[in-house]
């Protein structure tokens, strides 16, 4: 099996946020958990690991994914869409000074 850092229908590219972000490639329909952004290990930074999706997500206060925890592996942090997210739109997700990884929610990031 082929590792693939993104689905086929987000791109990095760039952001009218900041720097670069998560761009769709294709319309993505609401409630679709796109992937994982974070993975929990005590070995690193922050106490987790951020795959593509967590390192190019941007922040919005009006955003249209939202960060889920992985009810197969609670070491594990998900991205979901909030809406219908249109091609060419970039995804967002509101930051919050807490770490996303469960178990950990109360340190800050």
């Amino acid at each position: 099996m082929n590792y693939k850092p993104l689905p086929s229908y987000l791109s990095i590219g760039p952001s009218n946020i900041d720097g670069a972000g998560l761009i769709a490639t294709e319309d993505i329909p609401a409630g679709i958990e796109i992937g994982i952004t974070h993975i929990y290990d005590p070995n690193f930074e922050d106490d987790s690991i951020r795959t593509p999706l967590g390192g190019f997500i941007n922040h919005s206060d009006n955003p249209n994914c939202e960060f889920v925890e992985d009810e197969d592996d609670m070491d594990n942090t998900k991205l979901k869409t909030l809406r219908r997210i249109n091609a060419m739109e970039e995804l967002t997700c509101k930051y919050t000074k807490k770490n996303p990884i469960k178990g950990y929610k109360n340190k800050d990031i």
